[in-house]
């Protein structure tokens, strides 16, 4: 060391004590001594004046800083006068491993372990680094922690599962600078140790790779009770790592590796697929899930609730929104099977077919289109195809077929179109706009073209769950034939519609296409001011032209056009179910946009359904025999408007009259699902014609609330007959005491166990309790919590298993509960296999 070397480190250690002794050992730093000089420090040589200097420091100058220097080494303790005063204080040497250890801070007595790691110490930002970490607490083992920390650039929370974190993201890189450094720090040897300490890592060859090959295969092998290398705090290590947002892709990189063992592929095929419903440690653990549920599906195996539980406790891990619309595809298949061998297809009447639609069969159509929506979106059709095969089959003939098949015998009975306890399309205006413009009130009405009965329900549903919203839905039937300008003029205000020639509507001698047409038939109609807008013009108002728009007109009419606009073109036709899950996003989107004006009434409706099968029409599908006659007006897939058609088996005629129509033609109608061979238009997505999905419309009708009216369940745990932990795990049934409604939400919580300082000592999980199954045992759900190593130090204490709720919009959390346990776990388990 140079002179300014010495007097650096001194003036560092001058900082923290006030007397510093220097045994200058070799005898050859006295001119270094002599030359020094530091502000405020006295320099005094020992040589045999130990008891005079020992007065003057400690009587006469009690607050004097001395530097005290001695030409020779330390004497030996017993002969040491100055003993005392030296262990209270400090000692400085002018060697390298001494001056590290005065720059650091840090006691003599560890001299060795920076002697042992001082290639370490060689860099001085490592050394910075270290001593950011240090305090007067630590011992060997804590200081070399801190160095791995340091070592893989960790400058806060030096812990062991930190430092292995970026030690196995360096090994995912394919890298292998910072276990280099560790190595030629000779800290390698004692972090092998932390490693057998806390998880019972022993190798022959120990090193990163090996680890995490002895990780993934003992966790597998813990998660299923089984025999493992390594101790449960390896699985603590393993979930937490996993679920690490900042070293997901690490885990993903390691956990592929790892899953192309062939032994692993082999032993997941033996498995049965219910044993492994909590692990997520690789892809292939979801592949394996997914092909069994299917199986089992399609050979209805499992039972509806079943299948959705195995679902719901899927959704929390690690690659389910990978395969979520695979998961979400065979849960609406399994509902579709299930509730399609509930029904009973027969009706009585009109009215009976109606409200039988309403209340349970809109279901399946609405599982198919979730169903067929979710395969489009997965794109596994391969994984997919028996299933597949399976729905379409049941779908098409003995729900879609059979059931119109039904409803046509009480058509075929029908004079006039109208069912007496359901509004007909043409009195939508006097039913229900008509009563806000009595009361004075403003309201939003949106109709949706196509939107049919069961895609309104998802609507009136979503709605229904909003706070301080209400959304009761209705039935309406359709006006015939049920396509797009018959429907849209029949929801205007008027006294007679008519279909002209050119197969446009008018009402009462006006022309309804169009929205300026809309907006003078609503403005002339309307005292308090009507009009009609495009939703796409409506959804790109400013907040002050939404003002004008409504303090203008009590009654705005919003076209909205998702689902037709796909379905009737024949290369999109089979998007049709896409374009239905946009349509309900942007209705609820235009629904926000309206109630943000404060405004407290809307109404939500359509201008016709829609028949749709997403795989080609079978032949048997079309009508045996063309419709004829002397005049056509307009020809469609499912429908022709003319005078003097011809009479067809295949058919049903109405009257003008008969449907509610002024005018002199007539309308004929393909029985049941068939359609009419038409060339260049779609044959998958039809509509015009009498089936239920075509003509039962849904009326929504919203009111926002001044108060709030939303709850959440409530959630509880099965206790067991012993609140004593025994093991290193917990097995925990969580039990929703009443199911997910609309004013009823879900409730998500993240559980654990904690001490009673609240520190978690367990795995922690979140959980979304969102079971809507009346079935209480379909709300029950059970978790294993696996102990970490923290446990020990509350062995034989009061411990809690803490569930927190999220606060709504934040990252935060609040006690909902908690339950109290006593831990008492054996002795055994405090030695390290």
């Amino acid at each position: 060391m140079n002179l300014e070397q010495v007097k650096q480190t001194l003036n560092r250690l001058f900082e923290r004590h006030r007397i510093v002794f220097w045994y200058d050992t070799n005898q050859d730093l006295r001119g270094e001594f002599e030359s020094l000089d530091l502000p405020g420090v006295t320099k005094l040589e020992l040589q045999n004046k130990q008891y005079q200097i020992k007065y003057r420091i400690l009587r006469e100058e009690p607050k004097q800083k001395f530097l005290l220097y001695h030409q020779g080494p330390q004497p030996e303790d017993s002969d040491n006068w100055l003993l005392d005063v030296q262990l209270a204080n400090t000692t400085f040497s002018a060697d390298k491993v001494s001056m590290f250890v005065a720059e650091l801070g840090l006691r003599p007595e560890f001299i060795p372990l920076v002697q042992e790691h001082a290639e370490f110490c060689n860099v001085k930002p490592r050394r910075e680094a270290l001593k950011a970490l240090l305090n007067k607490e630590d011992n060997h083992n804590a200081i070399r922690t801190k160095m791995l920390a340091v070592c893989v650039g960790k400058k806060t929370e030096p812990r062991l599962d930190h430092i292995l974190e970026e030690l196995l993201s360096e090994l995912a890189q394919d890298r292998d600078e910072k276990i280099s450094l560790i190595q030629d720090c000779h800290l390698d040897e004692f972090l092998y140790q932390r490693m057998e300490r806390h998880f019972g890592y022993t190798s022959g060859m120990p090193g990163m790779r090996d680890f995490v090959i002895t990780l993934f295969r003992s966790c597998y092998a813990l998660s299923l009770e089984e025999d493992a290398e390594l101790t449960q705090e390896a699985l603590v290590f393993l979930k937490r790592w996993k679920d690490s947002l900042s070293h997901k892709p690490t885990f993903e990189i390691l956990s592929e590796e790892y899953a192309k063992d062939p032994a692993l592929k082999r032993d997941l095929q033996e498995r049965d697929f219910q044993t492994l419903i909590e692990i997520d440690y690789f892809k292939l653990v979801d592949q394996k899930i997914l092909a069994d549920l299917i199986q089992h599906v399609l050979e209805r195996t499992i039972s509806v609730g079943e299948c959705a539980r195995i679902i719901w406790n899927r959704r929390t891990t690690h690659w389910f929104g990978e395969y979520s619309d695979i998961y979400e595809a065979v849960n609406y298949a399994s509902k579709f099977i299930a509730e399609l061998d509930l029904a009973d297809l027969t009706m009585q009447s009109l009215n009976d077919g109606i409200e039988k639609y309403q209340n349970t069969w809109y279901l399946l159509d609405q599982f198919y289109r979730k169903f067929i929506y979710h395969v489009r979106a997965c794109k596994q059709n391969t994984l997919l195809k028996g299933l597949i095969e399976q729905i379409e089959n049941l779908y098409a003939n003995n729900f879609l077929l059979a059931l119109n098949d039904n409803w046509q015998k009480i058509i075929d009975q029908t004079v006039a179109w109208e069912a007496p306890s359901v509004i007909r399309q043409d009195g939508f205006f006097d039913n229900w706009v008509q009563e806000y413009i009595k009361h004075n009130n403003k309201v939003a009405v949106i109709i949706s073209d196509a939107l049919r009965f069961e895609i309104g329900q998802d609507i009136a549903t979503q709605i229904e769950q909003e706070n301080r919203y209400s959304a009761t839905l209705e039935p309406m039937l359709s006006m015939l034939p049920s396509y797009t300008q018959l429907g849209m003029a029949s929801l205007l205000p008027h006294e007679q519609a008519k279909i002209m020639e050119n197969g446009l509507v008018e009402v009462d001698g006006q022309k309804t296409s169009g929205k300026e047409n809309r907006s003078k038939i609503l403005s002339k109609a309307i005292d308090t001011g009507g009009t009609a807008i495009r939703s796409e013009d409506f959804l790109s108002l400013n907040k002050e032209q939404l003002s004008d728009l409504f303090r203008e007109h009590n009654v705005v009419y919003i076209y909205h056009n998702q689902i037709d606009a796909a379905g009737d073109a024949l290369k999109t036709e089979e998007r049709v179910f896409d374009a239905s899950q946009d349509a309900v996003n942007e209705i609820l989107a235009i629904m926000k946009k309206y109630y943000g004006l404060s405004y407290t009434y809307a109404l939500i409706t359509a201008d016709h359904g829609f028949l749709y099968q997403h795989r080609p029409i079978d032949e048997s599908v079309y009508a045996a025999v063309d419709i004829t006659g002397d005049q056509i007006y307009l020809r469609n897939r499912r429908f022709v408007v003319g005078k003097s058609l011809d009479e067809n088996p295949s058919a049903k005629k109405f009257s003008a009259q008969e449907l509610g129509l002024a005018g002199e033609y007539e309308i004929s109608i393909p029985k049941s699902i068939n359609r009419l061979r038409l060339k260049g238009s779609g044959s998958r997505y039809v509509h015009g014609g009498t089936s239920l999905q075509e003509v039962v419309l849904p009326v929504i009708t919203v009111h926002k609330k001044r108060t709030s009216d939303l709850g959440s369940v409530d959630v509880d745990v099965i206790t067991s007959s012993t609140s004593i932990i025994t093991t290193g795990q917990l097995s925990v049934a969580f039990y929703q005491t009443e199911p997910v409604s609309a004013k009823l939400q879900a409730r998500t919580l993240r559980v654990g166990i904690y001490s009673k300082d609240k520190e978690l000592i367990s795995n922690p999980e979140e959980l979304n309790f969102d079971f809507t199954s009346d079935n209480p045992r379909e709300r029950e759900v059970k978790l294993r919590f696996v102990l970490s190593r923290k446990a020990d130090d509350v062995n034989n204490q009061t411990v809690y298993l803490l569930l927190e709720e999220i606060v709504p919009g934040t990252a935060q959390t609040r006690e909902y509960k908690s339950f109290t346990y006593q831990l008492r776990r054996s002795f055994t388990s405090d030695f390290d296999l």
